[in-house]
């Protein structure tokens, strides 16, 4: 009967599907391709009424399938999406971009680009008002594409230097790509989403062409929009370009003062650190010592020189100094229950001093006035550098020694 066909229609789809997925999961690619082919053969007698129709089903196994097949040709793939673009009005421009995407990751940069105009010129009717966005992607990778082939003019431009009617010719050229590339980059970056290297390439033109003002107000938009997500790289991008144009430690603490907000343990809180022990001010100095502690609450730091260093010197100096203890103890204080662990334990100790003396005795140093005389990481590593007879851990020994009534201060 009609009804049981249309049953077992369902269940030999279903079959079919799970062995397609199964063969995908284990990397069996040429089993895949032989079930994804019945699949197919099997959607011409009937059709699915399920949201998501075969098209797409097939469009999507299929993109993955071809990716990964040993057998698989650039030219397959292309006449496969080609297929793709015709079988489904509604993901059209999706296709295009997929198809786009694997153009430029086998370094067909000349094709990705004819495919992109071809998109750009696609219409039809409502079809063309609702995938507007799908449309502005389009749009803005092209503008991508110009601004790689402006780079490239560029180059050649100041290597070599050229002479005459040649030089004439790519200078046209380049100021060319820079227009198209300007145009749909700015468009893009309009809307709120994450676009760093849209945003990054459109800075580049414009500082290229000296028009800093914009390019501050676009950096400036995209990191302190409200209507963009939270992203560190804004704060990033921000940050180099105004050490860039030179611009006051002020503006630079405060670009960095977000990003330490946001993301805590970025490489460049080095810099932070830096710019804020410089400070003649105590609030920014007190800043600095709180930003460094906290990127060593993360392992990655664990074993970075700077990082300690910066400790390091900064703890020796309150401690010479004698003000501002209150200062280490309101950062150890939340810290003491878990950083010997983390950080001072006898095993990493003969580690560091195996594999980087210049990092056990920043550590030492920071682990004799935090922990004390006693503690097992300073005993290691001071007992290891006057055993080898090295000038300076004899010294840090002394001083962690001379100054452990500190360590009584800070430990309440």
């Amino acid at each position: 009967s009609s009804h049981e066909h249309r049953l077992n229609f369902k269940k030999s789809k279903e079959a079919c599907l799970s062995y397609i997925q199964d063969a995908m999961l284990q990397k069996q690619w040429k089993r895949a391709a032989e079930f994804l082919t019945c699949y197919v053969e099997s959607l011409e007698k009937d059709y699915s009424r399920e949201p998501i129709g075969p098209s797409e089903m097939i469009w999507r196994i299929g993109t993955e399938i071809l990716c990964h097949h040993s057998h698989s040709s650039m030219k397959e793939f292309n006449c496969f999406m080609e297929q793709m673009k015709t079988l489904g009005v509604k993901r059209y421009l999706k296709v295009c971009l997929e198809h786009v995407f694997h153009l430029l990751c086998n370094g067909q940069i000349d094709e990705a680009y004819q495919n992109l105009s071809l998109a750009e010129s696609w219409r039809y009717g409502e079809q063309t008002a609702i995938q507007d966005k799908e449309m502005k992607l389009i749009q803005a990778y092209r503008g991508l594409l110009d601004y790689y082939s402006w780079s490239k003019q560029k180059n050649i431009l100041l290597e070599h230097g050229l002479d005459g009617f040649a030089d004439l010719s790519v200078e046209q050229e380049m100021h060319s790509c820079f227009r198209k590339a300007a145009v749909n980059l700015k468009e893009i970056i309009k809307i709120p989403g994450v676009w760093d290297l849209f945003v990054k390439c459109y800075v580049d033109l414009l500082e290229f062409y000296g028009d800093h003002n914009e390019a501050c107000q676009v950096l400036n938009e995209y990191a302190y929009n409200s209507k963009f997500p939270a992203n560190p790289n804004a704060h990033v991008y921000l940050y180099q370009f105004l050490k860039r144009q030179g611009e006051s430690k002020k503006s630079l603490i405060s670009a960095l003062k977000i990003l330490h907000d946001i993301v805590p343990s970025h490489e460049l809180m080095i810099d932070f650190n830096t710019m804020l022990q410089k400070s003649k001010k105590r609030k920014k100095r007190r800043l600095g010592l709180e930003v460094i502690f906290a990127a060593l609450d993360y392992a990655g730091w664990k074993e970075n020189v700077k990082a300690w260093s910066c400790l390091a010197r900064q703890v020796k100096q309150i401690v010479i100094s004698k003000k501002h203890l209150d200062w280490i103890k309101q950062e150890w204080n939340s810290r003491k229950d878990w950083w010997p662990a983390f950080h001072f334990s006898r095993y990493l100790a003969k580690r560091n001093w195996q594999e980087n003396k210049s990092l056990s005795y920043e550590k030492a140093l920071v682990a004799g006035i935090l922990l004390g005389k006693d503690c097992k990481y300073f005993k290691y590593v001071s007992h290891q550098g006057c055993k080898a007879q090295v000038k300076r851990f004899r010294m840090l020994k002394k001083f962690v020694n001379r100054h452990n009534p500190v360590y009584l201060r800070i430990s309440g």
